[in-house]
């Protein structure tokens, strides 16, 4: 298992990380910006406690559960693009936290994202973070679930970002709004 000192993760601020996304995706993820440790191991959601793995595993989405901490093994990234899986972000470079991202830099990801999304042609598009969706687009009054407008041509999802500083949620809970959208990129 990677270790890393505060010093280590730290210089990877500013990092971007990989796309993750084959041909034929069914379900792009959207996280908010990566984080340092996903900076550190370019690996999307690779922080231990990190529940996104876990509720894709709990709801049916993965056969196996994805453990990202020292980065994607090969067999992994593969079943991913057999399932028609990808993950991106908002604003790709990598912070501490993602409040310390500006309204500013949010719209540009947003824009950023609708052009990804645009080349991309995902069946479905799951952004993970209300109130980064309700900045990056203008949206202040949107709420979780389905949304009544499309990204580019994709059914377009808000869902519960899977951080632990979201204490709210649970695996469980995670599993079911990300199970809905699965859902849905399979109809």
């Amino acid at each position: 298992m990677a270790r890393f000192s505060r010093a280590e993760l730290l210089a990877f601020e500013g990092a971007l990380v990989d796309d993750l996304v084959a041909p034929r995706l069914r379900l792009l993820f959207v996280g908010i910006n990566p984080g340092l440790w996903t900076a550190a191991v370019n690996a999307h959601f690779a922080r231990r406690g990190n529940r996104f793995w876990p509720a894709l595993h709990t709801a049916g989405i993965t056969p196996t559960l994805v453990d990202a901490s020292d980065g994607m093994r090969p067999d992994d990234l593969a079943m991913l693009a057999k399932l028609g899986i990808g993950i991106t972000n908002i604003v790709p470079t990598a912070s501490a936290r993602a409040d310390q991202l500006t309204r500013t830099e949010l719209r540009a990801g947003g824009a950023e994202l609708e052009a990804k999304v645009s080349a991309l042609h995902p069946k479905v598009v799951a952004v993970l973070g209300l109130t980064a969706y309700r900045q990056a687009f203008q949206r202040p009054a949107a709420v979780a679930g389905r949304q009544p407008e499309t990204l580019g041509t994709a059914e377009l999802w808000v869902l519960p970002n899977p951080s632990g500083l979201n204490a709210h949620e649970t695996v469980a809970s995670l599993a079911v709004a990300y199970g809905a959208a699965w859902s849905a990129a399979l109809a």
